[in-house]
């Protein structure tokens, strides 16, 4: 995957380090012939310390930072995902070019009229997802995905961390090691020698991560083809249940994760009223993730080099809110599952749910 910021280390043990409003999740990842779960751990922050994907108060999140990692006794090597407005993605169809400089030089030229911010003021990295087989008279062709992130952006992120007394080495989408979490950590991947009948042949998936707003991203193996990030999340669901029941945003995502879609409103235990709301907002937000999926799947279908997306699936904390998955999927036609890494199945569903992105984080590519 693109890496956005990125140090070599001979350090076999790294931390995937993910903040989204209201919480801190970590995952320590060892590698040493094998890849191991070392540690993991969260904290909570206050929710307007994290807002849409950016850090409003680096002084509580540093704070938080210092007790999450001495507390559970984490590496200080991390790994930190992000997901907000502020980075831009985009697939490339550019000439084969063998020599890394001049594809370098080609995707930096050819991403001014794709990315609308000043190329000076941003982080850019990409890399080859596939290609194209040559027409006839015309050279093959290949397939590049650019991420651009604003350097200040990165700055305000990272400095919390190094306040913190962290050591980041990576700067990571967290839609990229939702795939990695998910895919598996030596799925098949794709470089330039990958025929175009393989690429057509393997189909693509569409994973998306529910947690305070949706990450939605497809990929092939181990390949991001196309990712977005949509407001349309826990937060939002909960802040909908909270203006009509005046339940704190804490109390809200307790109340919807108990009420869920799967049972009738009038078996479930606790106010008749705070459960009508609950189920209410789910059944509003269920539908909403429907048509954000709906859109993720329609924008990247648009695209020249688009695959057939196979299945669909949900990972994150808004999975484990119960028949949430099974009210969507006959709205999308095609099967859709709740992605959960194996290397996190012994922890309880809470808690794995939350941590699927940092353990994604700290996996090598």
């Amino acid at each position: 995957m693109a890496s956005i910021l990125k140090k070599r280390n001979n350090d076999s043990s790294l931390v995937g380090l993910e903040i989204e409003a209201g919480s801190i999740g970590a995952a320590e990842v060892r590698t040493n012939g094998s890849t191991q779960l070392a540690a993991s751990a969260s904290i909570a922050i206050p929710p307007e310390a994290f807002r849409d994907g950016e850090v409003r108060d680096p002084e509580a999140v540093a704070a938080a930072l210092g007790s999450l990692f001495a507390e559970n006794k984490l590496g200080r090597r991390v790994r930190l995902g992000i997901a907000n407005q502020r980075v831009v993605v985009r697939t490339l169809r550019l000439p084969a070019i063998e020599d890394p400089a001049e594809l370098d030089s080609a995707v930096r030229f050819t991403a001014q009229e794709q990315i609308a911010m000043p190329l000076e003021q941003a982080v850019i990295d990409h890399r080859v997802v596939g290609g194209a087989p040559a027409a006839e008279g015309a050279p093959p062709q290949i397939d590049v995905i650019v991420v651009a992130a604003r350097r200040d952006m990165i700055a305000a992120s990272l400095k919390p961390l190094r306040d913190a007394g962290l050591e980041p080495v990576g700067v990571d989408l967290s839609a990229f090691a939702m795939i990695r979490a998910l895919a598996g950590e030596t799925g098949p991947d794709v470089d330039e020698a990958t025929t175009a009948e393989s690429l057509a042949a393997r189909g693509a998936v569409l994973y998306c991560n529910v947690g305070d707003v949706s990450n939605l991203a497809v990929a092939r193996g181990n390949s991001c083809l196309f990712t977005r990030v949509s407001p349309v999340g826990l937060d939002d669901i909960a802040e909908s249940l909270s203006a009509r029941s005046q339940l704190s945003p804490e109390h809200a995502l307790m109340w919807l994760q108990h009420v869920g879609l799967s049972q009738p409103p009038e078996a479930i235990e606790g106010d008749p009223e705070v459960v009508a709301a609950a189920r209410s907002a789910l059944e509003t937000g269920a539908a909403a993730l429907v048509d954000e999926l709906r859109l993720s799947l329609d924008f990247y279908a648009a695209q020249e080099a688009a695959l057939s997306v196979e299945r669909i699936v949900l990972c994150g904390p808004g999975g484990t809110i119960p028949g949430l998955a099974e009210t969507m999927a006959p709205a999308l036609g095609m099967p859709l599952e709740v992605g959960l890494p194996a290397a996190l199945a012994n922890l309880d569903p809470a808690t794995a749910a939350r941590l699927t992105l940092p353990y994604g984080l700290a996996l090598d590519r």
